[in-house]
């Protein structure tokens, strides 16, 4: 029964992310942005904390929240700065995942639960220079040699890919099958012939590192395929309908501190007399904001909920992820105009925030590609 209250559990859970954030994570957002550095202490603390596993169950080290246990860390952390919420989330939401969803037993054990103990790092391989939206496109590749597989190839615009420890990693191993013939595999980094190019250079989420990955000849035994040969395309899949949600959780805790933002900064704001908090066009704006994130929030929390008593949720997910990064970027440009010059200016947290939220609309799907797989879903099972 969808019950719209959280547990006292989730609750205390909100209560340790928000001091964790206020205290460890949102006093240096504006100098991880500047030096594009996340001091490597705060997953560290995060880590200890259990909010590298916090989505999974306690048999594999993980926290036991669920789905909607970890939305509402990601929501919270995003607060206070999207790098540190991004970093954690390619670690748990997409490289880890994968491996919970589709990982057997063995693979769990030895890979998922010091993921999910935060002894280790993880991150999630599928794009490419030539194959973003189009995975079948996909250049990397790995040839049979007895009892492994050598793998050539790299990958592009990676989170953690310089960091992590674990990789799943997508490659052909069919071309002539198309999308049936990727299959999904768990690299490890400190194996002969992998190499992370340096962190890309960004607009935004300036202190998560973006990376390039290079393999030659790298050599991953059979154990470590992910799932089945050939249903690599699968695996992506199932992890990004799940990882969307999260995404979108991302999304609503920046929107929530750029409205809070706002309306500080309207409160405070005095011209012709009076603050702009009481000018109707200032009013307006903020009940736009307000409402927006209301609907945003809704549907997170009620997907993620489909999420956690195992309901398909492909057409619901893509729908957060598309609602949930169009409405930041609308606020981060609300909040900009509420905050007027100073909203510009890089000492103040809302030139951040802004930057931060563009990229949102494009990784983990493009909102063109969202729409696609919501009116698919849409002509084939109708509403």
């Amino acid at each position: 029964m969808l019950d719209f209250t959280f547990t006292e559990e989730q609750k205390m859970l909100r209560d340790v992310a928000r001091k964790f954030t206020d205290n460890e994570v949102r006093p240096f957002a504006a100098m991880i942005d500047e030096k594009e550095e996340l001091p490597f202490e705060i997953i560290t603390k995060a880590a200890e904390l259990g909010f590298l596993g916090v989505v999974f169950p306690e048999q594999y080290g993980g926290g036991g929240f669920g789905e909607i246990g970890y939305c509402i860390l990601l929501e919270e952390i995003a607060r206070g700065c999207n790098s540190t919420a991004v970093t954690i989330g390619g670690h748990e939401s997409l490289g880890a995942m994968a491996i919970y969803l589709c990982g057997n037993e063995e693979q769990k054990q030895k890979y998922l639960r010091p993921l999910a103990e935060g002894k280790l790092l993880a991150a999630f391989a599928l794009t490419e220079p030539n194959a973003g939206s189009d995975a079948a496109s996909m250049k990397t590749f790995a040839t049979e040699n007895g009892k492994s597989f050598l793998l050539n190839g790299n990958k592009t615009f990676i989170t953690n890919g310089n960091i992590a420890d674990v990789l799943v990693v997508f490659a052909v191993t069919d071309a002539s099958k198309g999308v049936k013939g990727i299959t999904a595999f768990i690299v490890e980094k400190k194996w002969n012939g992998f190499r992370a190019g340096k962190p890309e250079k960004k607009m935004g989420i300036r202190g998560s590192h973006t990376t390039d990955l290079f393999f030659e000849n790298l050599e991953v035994p059979k154990e470590n395929i992910l799932g089945e040969i050939g249903n690599g395309f699968k695996v992506a899949m199932e992890t990004l309908d799940v990882a969307r949600v999260s995404l979108a959780a991302q999304c609503l805790g920046s929107s929530k501190e750029m409205l809070e933002l706002s309306v500080k900064h309207a409160n405070e704001r005095k011209q012709f007399g009076k603050p702009i908090a009481e000018q109707q066009a200032i009013q307006f704006m903020l009940a736009e904001m307000a409402s927006e994130i209301y609907q945003a929030e809704s549907i997170i929390y009620r997907t993620a909920w489909m999420i956690d008593n195992n309901i398909t949720c492909s057409r619901e997910s893509a729908i957060c992820k598309l609602v949930a990064t169009e409405t930041v970027c609308k606020i981060a440009d609300r909040a900009m105009q509420i905050h007027g010059g100073m909203g510009y200016m890089r000492e103040y947290p809302i030139e951040r925030l802004y930057r931060d939220a563009r990229v949102n609309r494009i990784f983990e799907g493009t909102n063109e590609i969202q729409h696609i797989v919501i009116a698919r879903d849409v002509l084939k099972n109708g509403i």
